[in-house]
Order: C-alpha cells, then structure tokens, then sequence
C-alpha cells in the first residue's frame, strides 16, 4: 500500500519547527548583550509564528485548539519583544540598555516555551495518528 504525503502536514510541521529554531536560535547568549541578539532574527521568529498561527486556524480538533493557542502565546510574546527592542532602540533617549535587552530575550523566552509545546503537541499528534 502506497502513501501519500500529506502536504498541509508537511507544511503545518515546517513552519512549527520553524518558528521553534528560529525563536531558541535568538534567545541563545548572553541575556543582556544587544551584539548576541539579532534584530533581524527577532523579526524572522515574529513573522514565522504569525504565519505558523495562521495555520492552525482551520482545525478543529481539541490538540489543534491547543496548538492555536500555544502558538498565539508565543507570536504575542514575540510582538511583545519586538516593540521592547524597538523601544529601546528608537524611543528611549538612553538608548538599547542591557536592561531592555534583558526584557527582550527573557519575553522571546518565554515564547520560546510555548513554541516546545507547540512542537511536542504536534509530536503527539503524529504519533496517534500513525497508531490509526
């Protein structure tokens, strides 16, 4: 018996370890230091976990409930993150602090969080149904 890929997954699964790459590959260094953290990659993280959350809109099952929600989390926490380094950047007189890197990277770990349940849920959901 012959299977065929199914591309939604596929492309659902992309974008969820996507957005979890993405977001852990920014929040490694040192939790203070601007020179570890790339803005570009902050927004790279913030525009995968939207499109990742468009994804989940169309299912209707209780675990796609939950991987909305999970990936809600995280795209408000990167927004969230995102508006702090844009306020430190352009908006505070004393410029990008150590402080507001600090919010920063602690905000995108907290989302980082919800993307590792994001993914799990998903691993979970690929094991049950191959058990079908």
């Amino acid at each position: 018996m012959v299977r065929v890929v199914n591309r939604e997954k596929v492309v659902f699964g992309f974008f969820v370890l996507l957005a979890a790459t993405l977001n852990f590959g920014y929040v490694v260094g040192d939790i203070d230091n601007p020179r570890l953290h790339n803005v570009y990659e902050l927004y790279a993280a913030v525009a995968v976990n939207i499109i990742a959350t468009i994804l989940k809109f169309g299912d209707r099952t209780q675990i796609g409930a939950v991987q909305l929600a999970t990936s809600l989390v995280a795209s408000i926490q990167l927004i969230i993150a995102a508006l702090v380094w844009i306020w430190g950047s352009h908006v505070d007189a004393g410029g990008l602090t150590g402080e507001h890197m600090a919010s920063v990277v602690s905000i995108a770990a907290g989302a980082l969080l919800a993307n590792f349940v994001s993914v799990i849920l998903l691993i979970m959901e690929t094991v049950s149904y191959r058990r079908r």
